[in-house]
């Protein structure tokens, strides 16, 4: 569900989209709108009916005055009056329409002019092509063109082994260190080496007081001298050289001198920096490539075949098929944005709708589409009532076509199916994490909002599988300190906004469940903002009650503002034990950890024993959704269900997966309390799951990455794509100022240099003027152009600041990486070398 604001940072009505897998639900109720602004609409709503009441009674007047020939002055004065109406009411009217497409006034333009313009550039630069295009295409299909599959990979790249750079201190006089051997991080008590770099050239600038330049090469650091070890603390707080002999071929001295810095890192007296990584590589996870086909029993158990359905209502006349909670919402939507004449009553019912449309059934869906004559869009024939319509991908195993089976919906299956031989790999222990890249498909009724809804799609999810009983994160403290926008549910229900929280004191409070899932959350946060998304257009929202599946202890949504609205483009979830449950009983093969004890322990356990024959006769068809929530209850309600039952025989039980509550008598289900010695403990781990929307992800960065500025001339827009260079799709183009022969070679071994430095480029030699091609390039986004206007240097230009500076041939290629792997900023180079001014740069 998305309801649509402006392009612009605002606290407007907005909506839940369908991507996330969290709660099997395929939709989630919209939040209102924060009370201030629903108030200042409702208000303003009122004001306006009162001028636009005023200015046809003042109209009626200088009519009447006129039929009856009063004189001229009294009709010049009802006519300043009648004026001075309508400016108030334009006033007021400007005003409303400001509020409601939040704060931009002409919102509803804008927005949609930024996202054509935002779209054209990428269709015709090749980022997306609509898929099988000749053939009119398949809606919610999408090829990635050369520009699109560059910034995906380097997303996935990033995802996979993302990088945060941290300055080392400031080196100490150490006299003349001349090579170092080997770059590390070491753990306490100086073990545990890791390998940093591999099989690539990094240059490396030391500070005055090293009076010397290195360039690492793998591992090493080439100089003629002493051989030496770099290793640097975990934690950045020490620097450590260690002397192992001479390059003559000493072979390293068993008794190694070690000089400290133990003052930390400034961040800013040295360019050598230190790689930490997230997600795969940082939570050393276990990566698993599962298949996109999926036999019907792994879905059945997990739910997806039953419950993952959305409403769908037909045209009448011709077949055509539309999603009910879209037609509906769309109805509300365009009557609250752009209907100023509807009552502010009217306006609170269906901001009302909006707010509940989730919970709608299927009967009172109908009820609303009738009541408010909504017709299909296209034809505006009828509609028929609405009925599920199950979005995965039907498909058959084998030639006999007997093994049912369906495109996956999601990758997290995948792990949860394979838990029992990742759990034996990493060791038999907890925690661990696993994680998957890959292909999802979901039949989407009717797509839209381009490459935001679509039928085939990238997930990237992981499931961090914890001891439920201690849900604690070594590494919590790196992020506890984070501060965003966190929008609770508690501010949701109240009306209020989004407000920037401390990550460690919502998990203290407990608006945030546990340690792991804050944990996540805060990575989550680093993750989208170094990738480039704008941080005050992103917000972690938490699933309001009637969002969550009954098994959840607690889901957030990390939404990134969009010309579309918010975006659901991650959820972080605590999933509890749900699905190793459910595989479990399903495939009857126990996905289970175990904890043992250094001597037995007595320990009293709560039993819940469903009996399924008595509940089988109660309730048939639905005798399974019971079991599993009597199973599920924790020991609280176990235990009051089973004083209520010694008294009365009987008690109201609420099965969420059923939607009601049912009648459970004493019969049906045995709660105890029994004392075992145990040598250990055998339970079900909780799985924190954050999943995300690749597609989602890259689409919100187009955005948050677009601009245009002016020619030159003046005369036109150009349009720029402010990408980070970890994610630019080319990194850099490499032109002759003007065509010549030795100006194209000298291009030609730049080329070559940054071909061995690993750097994606692009070389022009055509003879197209500079200007054209610097806009070119800045359309795609790309970072630097190296410009070759002499046989000895060449000029480096940064995109968005337009600055040129200029460097020796030989040295193009060192500048350009240092800067793209992260080692140097634009800052640092700036401040390097000489500056190049360039009338042509602006062309």
């Amino acid at each position: 569900m998305r309801i649509f604001s402006t392009f612009k940072i605002s606290s407007s009505l907005v909506g839940h989209n369908l991507f996330s897998r969290l709660s099997l639900r395929r939709s989630h109720a919209p939040f209102p709108k924060p009370l201030m602004a629903a108030t200042t609409e409702e208000s303003l709503r009122r004001d306006f009916a009162a001028k636009q009441s005023a200015v046809e009674a003042q109209g009626n007047a200088v009519r009447a005055l006129k039929a009856a020939r009063a004189t001229k002055p009294e009709i010049d004065a009802a006519i300043e009056a009648l004026n001075q109406l309508k400016i108030e009411k334009a006033a007021v009217e400007t005003e409303l329409l400001s509020v409601i497409s939040g704060g931009s006034g002409d919102g509803s333009v804008s927005r949609e002019a930024f996202r054509q313009a935002v779209l054209n550039t990428l269709e015709r630069r090749l980022f997306y092509i609509p898929s099988f295009k000749i053939y009119r295409g398949v809606a919610g299909l999408y090829d990635f063109g050369p520009p699109g599959c560059a910034v995906k990979s380097n997303v996935l790249a990033f995802w996979r082994q993302v990088r945060e750079f941290i300055g080392l201190p400031k080196f100490i006089n150490y006299g003349t260190v001349t090579r170092i051997q080997n770059f590390g991080i070491v753990t306490k008590g100086m073990q545990n080496i890791w390998q940093l770099y591999c099989n690539a050239e990094y240059p490396v600038v030391l500070p005055d007081e090293c009076k010397t330049s290195y360039n690492i090469v793998g591992l090493r650091i080439k100089h003629p001298g002493k051989t030496s070890t770099l290793l640097i603390s975990p934690q950045c707080k020490t620097l450590v050289i260690q002397y192992l002999g001479n390059v003559t071929g000493t072979s390293p001295v068993a008794y190694p001198d070690y000089m400290q810095d133990p003052g930390g890192i400034s961040g800013t007296q040295s360019k050598l920096k230190l790689r930490k990584c997230h997600f795969v590589l940082e939570e050393n996870m276990l990566e698993v490539d599962c298949p996109c086909v999926t036999p019907e029993v792994v879905l059945k158990a997990s739910g997806h075949v039953d419950k993952f359905t959305d409403l769908m209502v037909k045209d009448e006349k011709t077949g055509t098929c539309y999603r009910a909670d879209h037609l509906l919402k769309d109805f509300c939507n365009e009557k609250l944005q752009k209907d100023l004449t509807i009552s502010a009553e009217k306006a609170a019912e269906f901001r009302h709708v909006l707010a509940v449309l989730d919970d709608l059934s299927a009967e009172e869906l109908g009820a609303k589409i009738k009541e408010y004559g909504i017709t299909a869009p296209d034809t505006k024939n009828p509609l028929s009532d609405p009925y599920p319509f199950n979005l995965m991908f039907q498909t058959s195993i084998g030639p006999s076509g007997l093994l049912p089976g369906y495109m996956r919906p999601e990758t997290a299956q995948g792990i949860f199916v394979n838990f029992k031989d990742l759990y034996y790999y990493n060791g038999n222990k907890l925690p661990f994490a696993a994680a998957q890249i890959g292909q999802a498909f979901r039949n989407e009724i009717s797509p839209r909002q381009g490459l935001l809804r679509v039928r085939e799609f990238t997930l990237a999810e992981i499931e961090h599988f914890v001891d439920p009983e201690d849900k604690s994160h070594p590494k919590y403290s790196e992020v506890a300190n984070l501060e965003f926008l966190m929008f609770p549910r508690e501010e949701q229900m109240s009306g209020q906004s989004a407000k920037i929280i401390c990550l460690g004191e919502a998990v203290s409070k407990g608006i945030v469940n546990n340690e792991t899932l804050g944990y996540f959350i805060g990575r989550v946060y680093l993750f989208l903002t170094r990738l480039g998304i704008n941080r005050k257009r992103l917000r972690f929202r938490q699933h309001l009650a009637n969002e969550m599946a009954h098994y959840a202890a607690d889901c957030w949504d990390a939404e990134i503002e969009s010309s579309y609205g918010w975006i659901e483009c991650v959820g972080i979830a605590d999933r509890s034990a749900y699905d190793l449950r459910a595989h479990t009983d399903k495939s009857g093969v126990p996905l289970v950890a175990a904890e043992k004890f250094s001597e037995p322990r007595e320990v009293e356990k709560l039993v819940i024993a469903p009996v399924k024959k008595e509940l089988g006769l109660a309730f048939k068809g639905n005798q399974k959704n019971v079991v599993e929530a009597l199973e599920a209850m924790n020991e609280q309600e176990a235990l009051e269900m089973k004083a209520a039952l010694e008294s009365k025989g009987e008690v109201e039980f609420q099965v969420c997966t059923l939607g009601k509550n049912v009648c459970i008598k004493k019969n049906m289900v045995s709660i105890s309390k029994e004392k075992k010695k145990e040598h250990q403990r055998v339970f079900t781990p909780s799985v924190i799951e954050p999943s995300f929307g690749i597609g989602r992800i890259i689409y919100c960065l187009y955005e948050h990455s677009f601009y245009t500025r002016p020619s030159k001339a003046g005369d036109e827009q150009l349009n720029v794509f402010r990408f980070p260079p970890l994610v630019a799709p080319i990194k850099c183009t490499v032109f002759p100022l003007v065509q010549n022969q030795q100006y194209e070679e000298v291009a030609k071994e730049i080329s070559k240099s940054l071909t061995v430095a690993g750097i994606s480029h692009k070389i022009d030699i055509t003879g197209t003027s500079i200007g054209k091609r610097y806009a070119r390039t800045d359309e795609l986004g790309v970072p630097f152009a190296i410009t070759v206007d002499s046989t000895s240097s060449v000029t480096i230009r940064e995109r968005d600041s337009k600055d040129q500076i200029r460097v020796n041939v030989d040295e193009a290629a060192t500048v350009v990486k240092a800067v793209t792997d992260g080692l140097k900023s634009w800052e640092d180079i700036w401040t390097s070398y000489p500056h190049h001014s360039s009338e042509s740069a602006d062309d």
